[in-house]
């Protein structure tokens, strides 16, 4: 039996082992991509991966998914750097761990999974769209336009520079050869697919480029220890304005709503410990509170390497720390191995990365089932294309709230006539002022000289607009020559010391109720 349990030790030692050893192959191309992508150097992205895997890997919360730079945050990360200067990523980053830290004491990491899927889903497809302008034109060895707009607009032109010639023709074949070997090597034979895709297409595109002699540049190696520069004082003392404000609440809430969505994708690829939402959004912010220390780049949890990780047979949160020991003794003992990296590799895999953030399948479905979810997710995507991450997320948070507020602010209005030509108007469902103009339509359209009796016993809510709305229509009402309006309740009396009738205390047992008519305002 002894035996027994030292052999199922080993065994379970040597699968974790050889999924941190997937996870590494897949975690190298992808931080160095990303930081390359964020305009800053390459070794900072290997950085927040060693992070990821060394610090965040030991923390609980999800003992499967695995931590570092994501293309989710590259358009967000570059837009600082270029704002703020690289200095301040740093602070930015930092104080961002600290929020999601305190984010996670107070319990607000369950809450995180009550944003609305179409809005997350919109911003990472108009992420993945920025991603994949930005990078077709570092595919072609070309500076890009700023802004998406301006990215749009310079295709044309793009295209003319690449039918041109020269290198950047050379770079964006191998550029586009790259994403030719991502998209197919999924359908390669099993035995052909030991080595993870996005390093083969990038080891394939670097052999390429030296076999031919192709003058493709090549990402800039600094050294690990020269690439961390720790933010100082001044660089704290940045933040205190409105956009740096704004780039920190945008890196808070989109790496921790990534993270935990990410989570909640993970637990169901497996059947071990379910995530604690709360713990994992304390340890991201402890591993971006530190990323921030070293001046690195900001971290999430990442799909891509968490889908490895469990498809490679991991069972503990052993894999994912060996990870990011494997990555620090790349960065510290093979840096020049980055060197010889061409950059429209990384721009390739970067652009499958992007193309990978859109989801086209889900939209066809959604439309077919939920239209409004939809149109949420397409003006998301639109929205940060054509403005900015921060500004495109908040105008989906308010379309999402304003869409469950119009469904449910749901009302029904129904007529009844009675002998005598009394009408009974029963009122029924969330009476809200998104609901105002179908309610007092119909109001509108009875015969102004016949009794009306308003019952609103009906309603489950009656905000302030409407109440006013319908107190003003029974004064109309009345002063066309009708019988006062019953209102079936009362309204409350106006705090302010109105004419609104009062609420009647419930009858006697056996007496009938009588409500009191409505009484024009003087």
């Amino acid at each position: 039996m002894r035996h027994l349990t030292v052999l199922n030790d080993v065994s379970a030692l040597r699968r974790e082992v050889l999924a941190s050893l997937v996870v590494f192959l897949v975690a190298v191309p992808l931080c160095v991509g990303i930081a390359v992508a964020s305009g800053v150097p390459a070794e900072l992205g290997l950085v927040t991966g060693i992070v990821g895997g060394l610090v965040v890997g030991l923390l609980p919360g999800s003992s499967l998914q695995v931590s570092g730079p994501a293309a989710g945050l590259t358009v967000l990360v570059y837009e600082a750097v270029q704002e703020f200067g690289l200095a301040a990523l740093g602070a930015i980053v930092l104080v961002s761990g600290l929020i999601q830290l305190a984010l996670g004491a107070l319990g607000f990491g369950r809450w995180f999974r009550a944003i609305s899927v179409a809005v997350v889903q919109g911003m990472l497809a108009g992420i993945g769209l920025v991603l994949v302008l930005g990078q077709v034109y570092a595919m072609a060895d070309t500076s890009q336009p700023s802004g998406g707009i301006g990215k749009i607009a310079g295709l044309p032109e793009l295209a003319g520079t690449v039918f041109s010639g020269g290198v950047p023709l050379s770079a964006f074949l191998v550029g586009a050869a790259t994403v030719a070997v991502l998209v197919l090597w999924p359908r390669l034979p099993a035995r052909v697919r030991i080595l993870p895709g996005p390093l083969a297409a990038v080891a394939l595109a670097t052999a390429a480029t030296a076999a031919l002699s192709l003058p493709l540049a090549k990402v800039e190696v600094q050294g690990l220890l020269e690439a961390v520069q720790p933010p100082g004082w001044a660089e704290f003392g940045g933040l205190a304005t409105v956009a740096a404000v704004g780039t920190v609440l945008a890196f808070t809430l989109i790496a921790s709503a990534e993270s935990l969505f990410s989570a909640a994708a993970v637990d169901r690829m497996h059947d071990g410990p379910r995530t604690d939402y709360d713990k994992e959004l304390m340890a991201q912010g402890v591993g971006n509170t530190l990323c921030g220390a070293l001046g690195a780049l900001p971290m999430t949890a990442v799909i891509v390497r968490s889908a490895a990780n469990v498809q490679a047979g991991a069972r503990t949160s052993l894999s994912r720390v060996l990870h990011g020991a494997w990555l620090l003794l790349f960065a510290a003992l093979l840096p020049a191995a980055i060197g010889v990296i061409p950059l429209a590799a990384l721009a390739g895999v970067l652009v499958h990365a992007g193309c990978k953030l859109v989801p086209v399948r889900e939209l066809a479905g959604l439309w077919r089932g939920h239209r409004g979810e939809a149109v949420i997710l397409a003006v998301t995507a639109v929205a940060v294309v054509t403005t900015n991450l921060f500004e495109g997320v908040v105008l989906g948070l308010l379309l999402a709230v304003c869409k469950t507020a119009w469904e449910t602010s749901h009302v029904h209005v129904e007529t009844t006539e009675l002998t005598g030509g009394r009408l009974i108007v029963a009122v029924s469902g969330n009476a809200t002022f998104l609901r105002l103009p179908k309610i007092l339509e119909e109001l509108e359209a009875l015969p102004g000289e016949r009794p009306v009796e308003l019952d609103l016993t009906g309603l489950r809510h009656l905000d302030h607009a409407c109440r006013i709305a319908l107190e003003n229509w029974a004064l109309r009402h009345h002063g066309a020559g009708a019988e006062p309006v019953v209102l079936v309740p009362p309204q409350p009396a106006d705090p302010a010391g109105g004419a609104g009738a009062r609420t009647p205390s419930a009858p006697p047992a056996g007496q009938p109720s009588t409500p009191p008519a409505a009484s024009p305002r003087p």
